[in-house]
């Protein structure tokens, strides 16, 4: 189901985070929990992975991480204030200590012209520390494509917030 390269990058991940005792929570849109998923491949995960949450539509990421509905209607869920208070959520509604989340159109459909197919944001955060974030135009390079990209950046911007 996953790449060598993805597998081998959770697991570099798995393990800073564990020698760190960092725990890790995901809010996940556009990847379905596939992050979630990916950390639960191997053994030893739970020492990682806290919780994770998957809000896929507005009402979800609204009712479980406390995404703001003017937030969502004014700037849409694909968005980088949208991705950063579901990675705010997700810290606030777990007892992580790290949060990571994704939010983006995968497609094939669902993109427009301000929000092309491949249009996905990632936001990290960490206690006592200031929230990352990072945009990806990828291009409608294919559903798997997308969400394999998002999930090898998304594991990388978790390594620098470890």
């Amino acid at each position: 189901m996953f790449p060598d390269r993805i597998r081998n990058l959770a697991l570099l991940t798995m393990d800073e985070a564990m020698q760190r005792r960092v725990r890790i929570s995901t809010a996940e849109s556009c990847t379905g929990g596939l992050l979630a998923g990916l950390f639960t491949e191997f053994a030893g995960s739970s020492k990682v992975l806290e919780r994770g949450f998957v809000a896929y539509s507005n009402a979800a990421k609204a009712e479980m991480l406390g995404v703001a509905g003017d937030v969502l209607a004014d700037y849409g869920a694909v968005s980088e204030p949208v991705a950063r208070l579901m990675a705010e959520g997700a810290l606030e509604h777990s007892r992580a200590n790290l949060a990571v989340a994704v939010t983006g159109i995968a497609g094939p459909g669902g993109g427009t012209p301000m929000k092309p197919v491949g249009t996905v944001h990632i936001a990290c955060a960490r206690e006592n520390q200031a929230m990352i974030h990072e945009m990806l135009t990828l291009g409608d390079i294919g559903r798997y494509e997308i969400r394999m990209a998002t999930l090898e950046a998304a594991l990388n911007m978790i390594r620098a917030q470890i």
